[in-house]
C-alpha cells in the first residue's frame, strides 16, 4: 500500500468516528419515540413503533461504542470489518426502504423526517468505506494527526463540506434559506408584510386549491416558515412520483403574509416544487 494511500487510511478512523458518534447519539437521546419510529421503513419492516423505536435505540448505542472504539484504540481489522457490516447493513435497509414504504423517512439522523433521498444512501456509502479505511489503517489516528498536519487540515476540511452536503433536511435549511435569499427566489415577491399568526397562514393554506393540487405530494407537517417580500413561505417534505421514480422533495407555498381567513377567504397561493437532492424545480401536475 503506497504511502499517500496509508495517510488517509489513518486519517479515516477519526472522521468516521464523528459521523458515527452524531448519527449515534441523534437516535439514542433524540426526542423521538415510537410516534417518531413509526413514521420510519423500520417500522414497517419491524411491525410498529414501539419495536422501531427500541431498534433506533440499540442501534445508536451500538454506533455510539464504535465511535468510541475508534477514538480510543488503535485500528483494526475487526473494527474497520464492523463498520464495514454497518455500513453495507444500513445501504440494504435503505433499498428495502425506497422500494417498500418510498413515502417515509429511514430513522438514520434524528434531523431528517423526509423519504429516503440520495444524501442517506451517500451517507450509509460513506461509512462503509470509512470501515475499509480503517481495516486498511496502519498507524493509531493520534499519531497520524501530528505526523501529517496538512494532509489532517485537507481532510477536516474535506469533512466539513461533506457534512454539509449531507446534513438532514433540518439542519440544512438555514443554508437553503440564505441560497434562496442570495440569489433568485423561486417564491419571489414585493408586498409588504404584516405580521399574522403562522397558524392562521396554515389554515388559510390548507383551505385553498393550491393546497389540494399539492397535498399528495406532502409527507410531512409543517417544517419551517419565513416571511420574504410580503410573501410567507411554508416548507414542507414529499415524495414525487411513485415506485421506482418515487424522489424526495421540497414543497414550499407561498401566501400572502398578511392574509388571513377573516380578510382573505380565497388567497392567491404560490407552489414551488424542488429536488431535495439538487435543488432543481419540478414539474407540478394540478
Amino acid at each position: 500500500m503506497s504511502p499517500a494511500v496509508t495517510v488517509v487510511a489513518d486519517l479515516a478512523t477519526p472522521l468516521l468516528a464523528v459521523v458515527l458518534g452524531t448519527a449515534g447519539a441523534g437516535k439514542l437521546f433524540g426526542r423521538g419515540g415510537p410516534r417518531s419510529a413509526s413514521r420510519t421503513a423500520l417500522a414497517r419492516l419491524l411491525g410498529g413503533g414501539d419495536r422501531a423505536a427500541r431498534a433506533l435505540r440499540g442501534l445508536g448505542a451500538l454506533e455510539l461504542l464504535l465511535c468510541a472504539v475508534l477514538l480510543a484504540l488503535p485500528p483494526s481489522v475487526a473494527t474497520g470489518g464492523a463498520a464495514t457490516a454497518l455500513g453495507a447493513g444500513f445501504l440494504g435497509y435503505l433499498g428495502y426502504a425506497r422500494r417498500a414504504a418510498p413515502g417515509a423517512s429511514c430513522g438514520c439522523t434524528a434531523g431528517d423526517d423526509g423519504p429516503v433521498g440520495g444524501r442517506a444512501v451517500i451517507r450509509a456509502a460513506v461509512v462503509l468505506a470509512g470501515g475499509v479505511a480503517v481495516a486498511l489503517a496502519r498507524h493509531p489516528w493520534w499519531t497520524a494527526v501530528p505526523s501529517h498536519p496538512a494532509a489532517a487540515s485537507g481532510a477536516v476540511l474535506v469533512a466539513l463540506a461533506g457534512a454539509v452536503a449531507l446534513a438532514p433536511d433540518r439542519w440544512r435549511l438555514p443554508w437553503r434559506r440564505l441560497r434562496l435569499r442570495l440569489t433568485e427566489h423561486p417564491l419571489d415577491g414585493t408586498r409588504a408584510a404584516t405580521r399574522v399568526p403562522v397558524a392562521a397562514t396554515v389554515e388559510l393554506l390548507e383551505r385553498s386549491l393550491a393546497w389540494q393540487s399539492a397535498a399528495p405530494l406532502v409527507r410531512s407537517a409543517l417544517l419551517d416558515h419565513w416571511d420574504d417580500g410580503g410573501w410567507r413561505i411554508l416548507q414542507y417534505s414529499g415524495v414525487h412520483g411513485g415506485g421506482g421514480g418515487a424522489r424526495p422533495v421540497v414543497v414550499l407555498f407561498a401566501l400572502d403574509a398578511a392574509a388571513s381567513r377573516d380578510g382573505v377567504p380565497e388567497p392567491a397561493v404560490r407552489v414551488s416544487v424542488l429536488d431535495a437532492d439538487t435543488g432543481e424545480a419540478v414539474a407540478l401536475t394540478a
